[in-house]
């Protein structure tokens, strides 16, 4: 059988780990030094459009980057408490409801892939959530401060450049999420 050329001669060595925490585990193979988060099921992102036509984003404070950051409501696929009965279903309306107060009738796949591809081994899963129904106020769990903003879609890519102006760190992953609102 004949090997890629682009596949490097040593994609085949033996993983070996490099320290293992809490959530992620750091691993190496061959030359290579790589995330492992500790939950194998991923995370998924969750793009919302409201009843009246208004996308759901949140803000949160992201202790890595020491930044506030506005994100598409998201979440760990088998997080603490849901391990073993936790699909990309079940996390998106968990994660919905919990980080902004809606619910959903239906949760339709978009599209998986890495999340950094050359750093991390975690899949990230965009879903998107439709028959919208507000239950609460959202804001997260106990050891979350989250704030939720409900920007009409047409006003959506002007309020990010406001918000980029205002010194918030915008997670690009949210514009797949718009792209996904009109081509999916």
């Amino acid at each position: 059988m004949n090997r890629d050329p682009r596949i490097p001669v040593d994609a085949d060595a033996p993983t070996g780990i490099l320290h293992a925490g809490k959530w992620l585990t750091l691993k190496q193979r061959g030359r290579w030094e790589f995330v492992e988060r500790n939950n194998p099921q991923g995370a998924v992102i969750i793009v919302a459009v409201t009843p009246d036509d208004r996308v759901l984003f949140v803000e949160q404070y992201r202790v890595p980057i020491r930044s506030l950051t506005i994100e598409m409501p998201a979440g760990l696929i088998g997080d603490a408490g849901h391990a073993d009965d936790d699909s990309v279903a079940t996390a998106a309306r968990r994660e919905l409801e919990e980080e902004t107060g809606w619910t959903c009738a239906r949760v339709v796949p978009l599209h998986s892939g890495p999340s950094s591809a050359g750093m991390s081994t975690e899949m990230m899963h965009f879903v998107r959530a439709l028959g919208l129904r507000k239950v609460g106020s959202g804001g997260g769990d106990a050891t979350e401060d989250i704030v939720v903003h409900e920007v009409p879609r047409g006003e959506a890519g002007a309020w990010l450049q406001a918000m980029t102006g205002k010194g918030y760190s915008i997670d690009p992953k949210l514009f797949a999420g718009l792209w996904f609102l009109e081509h999916a």
